[in-house]
């Protein structure tokens, strides 16, 4: 049995608006963002687990929320079957070593003031505990197996002499070096090219399998999840709406919101068979999200009472695949597909 690195319970995270003063007249009452509201997920040894949805959907906030870089406002996170909700910072510390995150951005993530090496290093200064010949070595090590190569070539270089998938490789290398075992990649090729998407997505698959550790992938691109992912689960104003194994949520989606997401992605087959899923309407707010199935406002294919005042919970309807859609908690009413008659 394949051991469980994280598990979310129930994770929620509500920021407080605020509002000025003309505001606080109108409504006396707070009011909060619900990003993060009442998620659950595992993530096992040696997989990465994908997390999409469109933008505002509460993905880069639940990753900063795992790692305790934002304090949640409720739920469990365990790593390691070790509970570090409520962990005040100086116990943290042991974990913050096994956990870390590669940030969207390579240009805004790297000190511009920093040599490669550097920065690479900084993470092993902080923790302490090994020489300068055993820090320059390790850089030496992790910078070769992120492939920047030879890393003599770029220690002595700043951010803004290496290509944005050299940087984008060494922030990979930064999070490296302490060998964690659980990274967040918060949508990690997003601003790179597409020629170089690839050579990074690979990197990360091929960490994975060298040295067994487990990803967090936050993206908006389900191609790109496809590519990647060993499961995924897709958040829409702070919920999941359905997880399960990559292949089978590919081809086989079962709540309207995903088929819409998947029937949004470019084919580059013109005879190939599309169904067409319309999505009306934008995104609610999530200071004030929809009764219900969040999603009712905006679905064009199963619309009753139920829809707009219950809140459908996430029920397995095969192995390891969860929807949370009242028509598969309705034995009544047949599955059909988004988009049909």
């Amino acid at each position: 049995m394949v051991e469980t690195t994280v598990r979310v319970e129930n994770l929620k995270k509500w920021f407080p608006v605020r509002m000025g003063f003309f505001g606080s007249l109108v409504s006396r009452r707070e009011l909060f963002v619900h990003a993060v509201d009442g998620i659950s997920f595992e993530v096992k040894k040696g997989e990465i687990f994908g997390l999409a949805g469109e933008s505002g959907s509460g993905k880069t906030t639940t990753g900063r929320v795992v790692l305790r870089l934002t304090d949640p406002t409720s739920g469990k996170i365990l790593f390691r079957d070790k509970d570090i909700t409520r962990l005040r910072e100086r116990q943290l510390k042991p974990f913050r070593q096994k956990m870390q995150m590669v940030f969207q951005d390579p240009y805004e993530s790297l000190n511009p003031r920093m040599t490669i090496f550097d920065i690479v290093s900084e993470p092993l200064r902080i923790r302490g505990g090994l020489s300068s010949k055993e820090i320059e070595d390790k850089v030496y090590t992790t910078l070769a197996g992120v492939e920047l190569i030879p890393p003599e070539e770029f220690i002595t270089r700043f951010p803004h002499e290496l290509s944005g998938g050299q940087r984008q490789r060494a922030g990979v290398a930064r999070a490296l070096t302490l060998e964690p075992e659980f990274i967040v990649a918060d949508e990690p090729v997003s601003m790179l090219d597409v020629s170089i998407r690839a050579e990074v997505l690979n990197l990360m698959v091929d960490l994975r399998e060298k040295l067994q550790v487990s990803f967090l992938y936050i993206t908006h691109d389900l191609a790109l999840a496809r590519h990647t992912c060993d499961k995924i689960a897709i958040m829409y104003l702070g919920k999941i709406m359905e997880g399960g194994p990559i292949e089978e949520l590919i081809f086989e989606p079962l709540h309207p919101y995903t088929q819409a997401l998947i029937a949004a992605v470019p084919v580059p087959d013109p005879s190939s068979e599309r169904i067409d899923v319309k999505v009306k309407g934008e995104i609610p707010s999530p200071v004030n999200p929809p009764s219900g199935c969040r999603f009712h406002t905006r679905c064009q294919c199963y619309i009753g009472d139920i829809c707009r005042t219950v809140e459908p919970q996430l029920i397995e309807t095969g192995k390891d695949h969860f929807v949370a859609c009242h028509l598969y908690g309705n034995s009544k009413q047949p599955p059909r597909k988004a988009g049909g008659d």
